[in-house]
């Protein structure tokens, strides 16, 4: 029993940490993630002083389930999204990866700390954050410029990239003992990834059945126990079980679900990631990180310079200018989850411990130096040669240092304290044929849109509703069950369910 309430006040204390340092840098414009690193660090067995979590194995468990839903619930982008960007989007991404990859590879040999260790320094230069990546565009409100939807695009592609690539490091992170071994080792992966990838194919609209519930208890449980089994079977044969959760939450966006999952979801993932970066900081000793720091800086301006070429290349594609070239590959600068995640799985691998501290310093650089060079980028392209990126010019490229506001996603909904409802109006209901303004919503309900025929369309009272109909209404929390009851009701006693005694329960 002791042993359990020191375990639970190490977890608050953890979390209580984590929480009070980020409220500390956020509004000073630093992200999260190296925050929680720092906090681990100054509170972890390596550093003198007030010791909360002597042996990080204690929230190793915990730790784990901030990785899984770091890859599971991170897919905030839909392939279809992706493959709209076409080829030229492809090209962008391809050349990317084989700059940084490629760099990070010719680094990791340069170092001279061994042949595994030299594709996992490939793996942590390589990849960028897409959590970090994705907050600071909605911090800089850029959301609604051209280059935006390239930079999203590259991240997504990276993001698949990463299954395929742990994938093909299964065999030097497992230790495989000789060409058998590794061959073993990496069908093993590729298998365990098709079969999954046949689920997500053909089997979709059975995990679709077994996920259509209105009740978001049942919704968030079998989600989270398809995720954890997913990537429990994954280890238990040897894969990452990142690579399973990755894969589950593929499966799971393309679902109906998707869009209430990540928004019941996101609250999990922000939390128990914490706790993964503080894991990771316990491990850390800043005299190891100081050791290799000429190391860390070398990669960490590798970085700046190839992410920069990068960016040069995908505004030429796409004929975005100097300030769209700098805005592509500055945004995709910071690095953070899976770089750490990967030098996790190196040193559980028994590689080179001074991939901690690289991984570590790395990130702690970029995670710090990247939000200050997006927020400068629009000066910092007056560097960018003109003649590199013809495609703009100085007239849009003043333009494009304006911010748009707007935001996405069901976060803004939740900032302005409303809930939306989709109605779907399916062969047989009763909703068929009824006009908006016999609905009667309670007060506090509002129709929003209808969608109708692949168009849109704001609804007036006189809207009649037809079968196949979808029909967006925004409620206040506190109206929200009074209006599903009575859209209920009109679904199954039609407009006089009010005097048929029909309330919707």
């Amino acid at each position: 029993m002791h042993h359990v309430a020191e375990a639970l006040l190490a977890l608050g204390g953890a979390f209580l940490v984590c929480g009070l340092i980020a409220r500390a840098g956020v509004p000073i414009g630093l992200p999260t993630i190296p925050l929680f690193m720092l906090a681990g660090v100054l509170l972890g067995p390596h550093t003198p002083g007030f010791v909360l979590v002597g042996d990080p194995a204690d929230l190793e468990l915990v730790a784990r389930l901030g990785l899984v839903f770091l890859f599971y619930l991170g897919l905030e982008f839909s392939l279809a999204q992706l493959t709209s960007g076409g080829r030229r989007l492809a090209v962008a991404a391809a050349v990317y990866l084989c700059l940084n990859i490629g760099g990070g590879l010719a680094l990791g040999f340069a170092l001279g700390w061994g042949t595994a260790e030299a594709f996992v320094v490939a793996g942590i230069v390589g990849i960028s954050s897409s959590a970090i990546v994705t907050k600071l565009l909605v911090e800089t409100r850029r959301l609604g410029n051209p280059e935006t939807r390239v930079i999203l695009g590259i991240v997504v592609i990276e993001d698949l990239f990463l299954a395929l690539y742990l994938a093909l490091l299964q065999p030097v992170l497992g230790g495989a003992s000789g060409v058998l071994d590794a061959v073993v080792g990496v069908g093993v992966a590729f298998a365990f990834l098709l079969v999954l990838s046949v689920v997500a194919r053909f089997g979709t609209r059975w995990v679709s059945a077994l996920m259509r519930t209105r009740d978001e208890e049942i919704v968030v449980v079998l989600a989270l126990g398809l995720a954890i089994s997913t990537a429990g079977a994954g280890e238990h044969l040897g894969v990452s079980d990142a690579i399973g959760a990755f894969m589950i939450g593929l499966i799971l966006a393309s679902t109906p679900t998707a869009r209430r999952l990540r928004q019941l979801t996101h609250p999990l993932r922000d939390g128990f990631g914490a706790i993964f970066f503080f894991h990771f900081g316990l491990t850390i000793d800043l005299g190891d990180v100081l050791a290799v720091l000429p190391q860390i800086l070398v990669a960490a301006g590798t970085t700046v310079v190839l992410a920069v070429v990068a960016g040069i290349v995908a505004a030429r594609l796409h004929r975005l200018g100097r300030v769209g070239a700098a805005n592509i590959g500055l945004t995709v600068l910071t690095r953070g989850e899976f770089s750490l995640v990967l030098a996790s799985l190196a040193l559980a691998a028994g590689l080179d411990a001074r991939l901690g501290s690289f991984a570590a310093g790395y990130v702690l650089v970029l995670a710090v130096l990247g939000p200050i060079a997006v927020y400068s980028s629009p000066r910092l392209a007056r560097g960018i040669p003109r003649r590199l990126v013809p495609g703009g010019s100085p007239e849009r490229d003043r333009t494009r240092r304006v911010p748009l506001d707007m935001d996405v996603g069901t976060s803004s909904l939740h900032e302005l304290g409303t809930d939306l409802l989709q109605v779907r109006v399916l062969p047989g209901s009763r909703l068929h044929g009824v006009y908006m303004n016999e609905l009667r919503l309670p007060d506090g309900a509002t129709p929003g849109l209808l969608a109708r025929d692949g168009t849109t369309s704001a609804v007036a009272p006189t809207t009649r509703l037809r079968t196949g109909d979808v029909l967006l209404v925004f409620t206040r929390p506190a109206e929200r069950h009074d209006t599903e009851r009575r859209i209920l009701a009109v679904h199954r006693s039609g407009r006089l369910a009010h005097w048929l005694g029909d309330t919707g329960t």
